[in-house]
């Protein structure tokens, strides 16, 4: 477990070098909004987010039955609640929240890269 990164996985850096090539400035783990956003644009307010399928369970009511119950259940519940939390937050606030997740960049790199530049208006 203590292996596993919070910041600058492959798939974050693989985003952050496609960005790059395309012109696209932006913030690495913005701090100054809620919710810490893997990568912010603050002058257009656009908020993304890069999830793990597993910590932020994705198609958790199938995976739910394969874990121990107490520990990783409520972890991954509070994981979900809090998504949503910062989500509401931000876009009270007049942010706009992209969510991809790990998946996506996996399977088809392009089609998740160009939910961005699409948010971004650039593509």
């Amino acid at each position: 477990m203590s292996r596993i990164r919070s910041k600058n996985t492959l798939l974050e850096n693989g985003v952050f070098s496609y960005l790059r090539k395309r012109k696209i400035y932006f913030r690495k783990h913005y701090d100054k909004v809620y919710g810490k956003p893997d990568l912010a644009l603050p002058r257009r307010k656009v908020a993304i987010f890069i999830d793990g399928d597993f910590w932020h369970g994705y198609k958790f009511i199938k995976l739910r039955q394969r874990l121990p119950r107490k520990y990783w259940t409520a972890k991954i519940k509070m994981n979900i609640l809090r998504d949503k939390g910062v989500n509401h937050k931000l876009r009270k606030e007049g942010w706009t929240v992209v969510r991809i997740w790990e998946h996506e960049v996996k399977k088809d790199p392009a089609k998740a890269l160009e939910k961005i530049a699409s948010v971004l208006g650039k593509s």
